[in-house]
């Protein structure tokens, strides 16, 4: 049966990680901390005012949060960030809002996903610092940001990434990290690849620990907790009078994200939780396969973390629909046409706040307002998980490819790929579909990965076991407390 990580596993390992941390000023924050940043203590937000975004500093730990003020350096806390794109972009009614994952460390906000799995991992002694090295098998963003938690928390990690991803992330990888870098067969979709790497590691490898964002709870239980709270958050800041919390989308990817809209309905049961994946692979929509473009959302199978029964609507985009609004939005002809259209030039300067999988997001949001007809009473949320700052190559490479970017082009890129999203390639899901999708766990996750049929049964008819693992934060934060107490450092501030 599927366990919650609840209590101390290893005494030896959790002192040598003590000491490790003691030794080299590593204080963790909560979860709740990470959610509302107001209660970290005065003397740590002292200390961060020196401090940059992205350095590797154990104090950025306090930074993995949607709060952080949009600062490269020295930046404090405040509301979550987020973009709100009008009608005149989206063609749609309904109001569409990103949260941005620009102003986590790394640049995106698996690096709170991936704090989920090993800080709890940590505080329980089944992760030795001192031994163990971290693998984080991803599709991208959540390798760098495993491998940024493991290097500010004192341990080695093993990044593991399809090799068709773009060039940043592996120059960032080895150059500032200096992580063991691990390039798998493929492109975005090709996930399978990366789990027969893990095992292989398993088989031949003692000190490293896998951390599969697919399979471990800690991610979606961090987004539950964390992501969900700050949609909530903006939710209240921009809600009108009549509004109503109408959709949440996300890219499936690892699930995690999309944990967020397990919160969401507590608060909005009538909300639609949306799942959005390429159309060149179209998974959930079709049991299709294939490889795709847009960066961040490994597919293929069906990730064990999902709660599928939470799931309203499947989303399939055209990944070269993505590919064409990322130069619209990042080309200075993109800005040029957009500006004579009557955009707000703030808003236009923010644009290369979405990167390729928020622009997925976004497409999906509109989909599903054409599908459901909302009004202007209704919002949308949904996530730009990283930036486009992320994909300058990409922006590079599509200008050798296609030729220099136009007024001509930019028109067409916006007629048909935004204003001529239509309500297609998408499907509502009866409970029946639910299930077939669940059971699609089944294959990758039992026949291939060794996971037991009572567990994939466990997630599908135990109505408690999702609350009981989303709320697991409550006692990891207990022991997080425990933890900092026995390295004296909080006391030493």
């Amino acid at each position: 049966m599927i366990q919650p990580i609840d209590k101390v596993t290893n005494e030896k390992a959790l002192e040598n990680a003590v000491k490790r941390f003691k030794e080299r000023g590593i204080i963790l924050p909560t979860f709740e901390q990470q959610r509302n940043p107001e209660l970290i203590p005065q003397k740590i937000k002292d200390q961060l005012k020196n401090i940059g975004l992205w350095d590797i500093n154990p104090l950025n730990l306090f930074r993995i949060t949607w709060k952080n003020e949009p600062k490269e350096k020295g930046g404090l806390y405040g509301n979550p960030n987020y973009v709100e794109l009008p009608k005149a972009i989206t063609g749609v009614d309904a109001r569409i809002v990103l949260l941005i994952g620009k102003w986590f460390p790394t640049g995106a906000h698996k690096v709170g996903a991936a704090y989920g799995c090993l800080a709890p991992r940590i505080t329980t002694g089944e992760f030795d610092p001192t031994f163990h090295k971290a693998v984080w098998p991803s599709t991208g963003n959540y390798c760098r940001g495993g491998a940024f938690d493991s290097k500010v928390m004192g341990t080695e990690s093993v990044a593991i990434l399809p090799e068709e991803m773009s060039k940043e992330r592996f120059a960032w990888l080895r150059d500032v990290i200096g992580s063991e870098v691990i390039a798998t067969h493929g492109c975005e979709s090709n996930v399978k690849e990366i789990y027969d790497k893990c095992w292989e590691i398993k088989r031949t490898r003692k000190d490293c620990i896998i951390f599969n964002q697919f399979d471990e709870f800690g991610n979606s239980a961090w987004h539950y907790n964390t992501t969900g709270r700050a949609i909530e958050d903006v939710y209240n800041l921009v809600k009108g009078k009549n509004s109503k919390l109408a959709a949440y989308v996300s890219a499936t990817g690892s699930a995690g994200t999309i944990a967020a809209g397990d919160y969401l309905r507590t608060i909005a049961p009538h909300i639609k939780v949306v799942a959005s994946e390429a159309l060149q692979c179209p998974t959930l929509l079709n049991n299709g396969f294939g490889g795709h473009r847009i960066e961040g959302i490994g597919d293929k199978h069906v990730p064990w973390v999902h709660n599928v029964k939470n799931t309203d609507v499947v989303t399939a985009i055209d990944d070269e629909d993505c590919m064409r609004i990322l130069r619209l939005f990042n080309e200075k002809e993109g800005h040029a046409y957009l500006k004579s259209i009557g955009i707000d030039q703030n808003l236009i300067n923010d644009l290369h706040l979405i990167g390729i999988s928020g622009i997925g997001n976004m497409l999906s949001a509109i989909k599903t307002a054409k599908h459901f007809e909302m009004t202007g009473e209704d919002v949308i949320f949904t996530i730009a998980t990283d930036s486009a700052d992320m994909y300058k190559s990409r922006v590079e490479e599509l200008s050798v490819e296609k030729g220099k970017y136009n007024d001509i082009q930019a028109v067409r890129d916006f007629e048909k790929c935004i204003l001529g999203t239509r309500a297609d390639t998408m499907k509502e899901l009866t409970y029946n579909d639910r299930k077939a999708i669940h059971n699609l766990k089944y294959f990758t996750w039992c026949e291939q990965q060794g996971k037991e049929v009572e567990d994939l049964n466990q997630l599908w008819y135990d109505r408690e076991i999702w609350d009981t693992l989303f709320h697991q934060v409550n006692q990891w934060d207990k022991l997080i407390n425990e933890f900092n107490e026995r390295t004296g450092l909080l006391k030493g501030l």
